[in-house]
C-alpha cells in the first residue's frame, strides 16, 4: 500500500479519535466553567498556561478539531484581549500552515496527475492572484477554516506566502471573537456573538480586497497622459 496513504488513514483515524474524545469539552459551557476553575492557576503560572494554550491551539487547528472558535474566546476570557490576540494569531497561522502542508504532501501529488490537466486554468490563476484569493478568504468568515488550509495545499502557493497572508487575513476576525471573548461569562450562545455590527464589519473586511482590487486594475489601465508635449 502507498506510504502517503497509510499517513493519510493514519492522519483521519487520529483527528477522529481526538474530536470524539476531546470535541466534548470544546463547549461553550465547559468553556465557561474552565474560565472559573484556570483563573486562579494562571495568575500564579502565566508563562507555562499561556504555552499549553498556545501549543493546544496549534494542534486543534492542525488537526482541524471542531471547537476553535470556543477555545478563542476562552483565550481572551483567561489571558485578556492583547495577550491572547497574540498567543491565537500565531498559533492559527501555525497550526493552519502545518495542515496546509499536511494536505500539499499527503494529497497534492495524486490530485495534479489525476486532474492536472483540468486545473490548468486554476493553477495558473492561483500562481498569479493566489495571496489575493487567500487574504480574501481569510476576511470571509462564511469559508470553513480547515477547508480553506486543506484546498490551497493542492495548490501552487507558496507555504511562506499561505503563512505571511494568512497571519494577516485572519487577524481582524480573530480580534472580533477575541473581543466577544472578553464578554465571555455574558455570552449564551456561539450565535451571541454574531450580532448586526459585527456581521457588517466582517461585510466590509470582505469587500476590502475585492475593492482594493478594482481600484488598482483601474489605476492600471488609466493611460498615462502629458508624457506626449514636448
Amino acid at each position: 500500500m502507498n506510504k502517503k496513504l497509510i499517513l493519510g488513514l493514519l492522519l483521519v483515524g487520529l483527528i477522529v479519535f481526538l474530536a470524539v474524545n476531546f470535541g466534548q469539552y470544546l463547549t461553550l459551557e465547559n468553556a465557561k466553567a474552565q474560565q472559573v476553575a484556570l483563573a486562579d492557576y494562571i495568575d500564579s503560572n502565566f508563562a507555562l498556561a499561556a504555552s499549553v494554550y498556545f501549543l493546544a491551539y496549534v494542534a486543534i487547528t492542525a488537526f482541524s478539531i471542531p471547537g476553535a472558535a470556543v477555545v478563542t474566546l476562552l483565550g481572551a476570557a483567561l489571558f485578556g484581549f492583547w495577550t491572547s490576540l497574540v498567543l491565537v494569531s500565531f498559533a492559527s497561522t501555525i497550526g493552519a500552515t502545518l495542515a496546509f502542508l499536511s494536505s500539499r504532501f499527503l494529497l497534492r501529488e495524486w490530485v495534479q496527475s489525476k486532474f492536472g490537466d483540468k486545473l490548468n486554468a486554476i493553477n495558473q490563476g492561483i500562481e498569479r492572484d493566489g495571496a489575493f484569493y487567500l487574504f480574501s478568504l481569510r476576511l470571509i468568515p462564511v469559508f470553513p477554516f480547515f477547508l480553506i488550509n486543506l484546498l490551497m495545499g493542492l495548490t501552487p502557493l507558496s507555504t511562506a506566502r499561505f503563512y505571511l497572508v494568512s497571519q494577516l487575513g485572519m487577524l481582524p476576525g480573530t480580534a472580533v471573537y477575541l473581543n466577544a471573548g472578553t464578554q465571555l461569562a455574558q455570552i449564551e450562545s456561539l450565535s451571541g456573538i454574531v450580532s448586526p455590527s459585527v456581521l457588517l464589519s466582517f461585510a466590509l473586511l470582505g469587500l476590502f480586497p475585492v475593492c482594493a482590487k478594482w481600484v488598482m486594475t483601474k489605476l492600471k489601465g488609466t493611460p498615462q497622459t502629458g508624457n506626449g508635449h514636448s
